[in-house]
């Protein structure tokens, strides 16, 4: 027989839930800042317990198995490792953090399903109908006449390899690089910049990989020089001794972007603005970490030119309020007629995930 059974409520056992809650979002933090290193992160866990900072009937042992069990961890003779499972955990984190403040504040999940809706733009551009399309999409006309070339006849009949569709803005898709700023100045004067750059790169990949399954996603770091790494080790990512060579990462994106298929293409890019350095010709590096470099700028800005030549739109997201470095930026943005946000560390999410989406609708 179906129905419900009732029990005492039990009071330590809500607890015991709510205190592991806290010590998984706890972790999901420390996991990011600490270069995705469970054995690091659950050591200094525990020299916070021992501290005082977190209560002593928290059960760390028990929380350690628990990640095991859920698969989020797993045991390996050099101690635990995070597994593919525990790297996707991280972006549903991220995400679901950053996502709940944008619905406090109104923005709401715009999710969709596939097929055209009333705020999709209808373009020019065609392409063979696949199941699940919309059929008020299909261009009859240039159906047909896929079907008299095949059939060498008049006599209408239609096969489903005869028929095409238009594209839409949301089927066209869009080619994102986001290039994180990995040079020691993210983490300079005791200021944490790194962290919520990678909090917002996973929540960002969640958002493109789960929503927007016909976007591409590239993520280039760029230090002394610019590297492109893998959506799954964002979690990694550490800043180093580096330099700002803002203008290889650029050109990196840039390079990147226009192997893609998709007809929008842009750079996200987080950085705290000043660039020192740069990749000559011939190879060689030119660096000047004292002010604004006039032939690093110079390059720099040659590069943002090169962007928009190509059609790549460069989103900037300053994440220091120096006016000096506002200014370089906003050079940049005016020259590759790009958009540029200046904004806090605590509001860097909001306004990466609001533009983005606000990109999608508008463009």
């Amino acid at each position: 027989m179906n129905g419900f059974e009732y029990a005492a409520w039990d009071e330590e056992l809500l607890k015991a839930l709510q205190g592991m809650a806290d010590l998984m979002k706890l972790y999901n933090y420390l996991m990011t800042r600490l270069g995705a290193d469970p054995e690091q992160v659950l050591k200094m866990m525990k020299d916070l317990q021992a501290q005082g900072y977190l209560p002593p009937e928290m059960d760390l042992e028990a929380f350690q198995k628990l990640l095991e069990e859920k698969g989020l961890v797993s045991a390996t003779p050099e101690g635990p490792r995070l597994t593919p499972k525990g790297e996707r955990r991280l972006r549903e984190a991220a995400f679901e953090e950053i996502f709940s403040k944008l619905r406090k504040a109104g923005t709401g999940d715009h999710r969709a399903s596939r097929g055209s809706s009333e705020g999709d733009e209808v373009l020019p551009e065609k392409r063979r109908f696949e199941f699940g399309d919309d059929v008020r999409l299909i261009d009859f006309p240039g159906s047909l006449f896929n079907a008299v070339g095949r059939s060498g006849d008049f006599e209408m009949d239609l096969a489903e390899e005869d028929l095409e569709v238009y594209e839409t803005d949301r089927a066209t898709g869009c080619a994102t690089v986001l290039l994180i700023d990995i040079s020691h100045s993210m983490i300079l004067y005791g200021e944490d910049r790194i962290t919520p750059a990678k909090q917002v790169a996973l929540a960002f990949a969640h958002l493109i990989l789960t929503r927007y399954p016909k976007d591409d996603l590239s993520v280039v770091l760029f230090g002394d020089e610019a590297t492109e790494v893998a959506v799954k080790d964002i979690p990694y990512i550490q800043v180093g001794p580096f330099h700002t060579n803002t203008q290889q990462g650029l050109r990196l994106a840039r390079e990147i972007l226009l192997k893609k298929r998709q007809v929008n293409r842009q750079i996200f890019m987080i950085t705290d603005g000043k660039p020192s350095l740069i990749t000559e010709p011939d190879g060689t590096l030119y660096k000047n970490s004292v002010g604004l470099d006039p032939r690093i700028v110079g390059k720099t800005l040659d590069e943002a030119a090169f962007c928009r030549r190509k059609n790549v739109t460069i989103t900037t997201f300053m994440v220091t309020e120096d006016p000096y470095l506002q200014q370089f930026v906003e050079r940049l943005t005016e020259i590759n007629q790009g958009r540029a946000f200046f904004a806090s560390l605590d509001d860097l999410g909001e306004f990466m995930m609001k533009s983005f989406i606000h990109g999608r609708k508008t463009r």
